[in-house]
């Protein structure tokens, strides 16, 4: 056995474990940032605060389902969204559930309630750097995953 099959063998479960982690800590991010107030969804209003106050957005979520792929105009805002994120070092992820994501957010907010979830900006509910569990995880996730250049991954939520 090569190392390169020992690795490829380990690899699997360990990036199994390694993406529920990361679902599990958006899960609790997104709960967390909506009870704060700091959750901006939509992509028009998340565009909006991204250009005021870039300095005071901490993560970005771009959810898109199976047939959200086809729309272009919602691929070029995610490519716009996805470069000014890199550029001024905010973590963003991918998650391919927006039902979801509807389910955790809930209906509460005005852009939910619209249905556009295409975008979910969590950013910091004062001037003091926010410091919640599930964020400093998700740091890590990203880290780890632009260090293999993976630099939009993708996180799978928890059922």
């Amino acid at each position: 056995m090569t190392l390169e099959e020992i690795r490829g063998q380990d690899a699997v479960p360990e990036s199994t474990a390694r993406m529920q982690g990361a679902g599990k800590a958006l899960h609790e991010l997104l709960l967390s940032a909506q009870r704060q107030g700091c959750l901006t969804a939509g992509v028009y209003e998340s565009a909006k605060v991204l250009n005021v106050d870039p300095d005071n957005v901490t993560f970005c979520v771009l959810a898109a389902d199976a047939e959200d792929e086809g729309d272009i105009a919602l691929q070029i805002h995610f490519t716009l969204i996805q470069a000014f994120c890199c550029e001024n070092d905010i973590d963003i992820v991918r998650v391919g559930d927006v039902q979801r994501l509807a389910a955790i957010v809930g209906a509460g907010d005005e852009a939910a309630a619209a249905g556009d979830l295409h975008c979910i900006l969590i950013s910091n509910p004062n001037e003091d750097a926010w410091k919640d569990p599930a964020l400093e995880k998700l740091s890590v996730f990203c880290e780890e995953s632009r260090s293999v250049n993976d630099w939009v991954p993708s996180i799978t939520l928890p059922e």
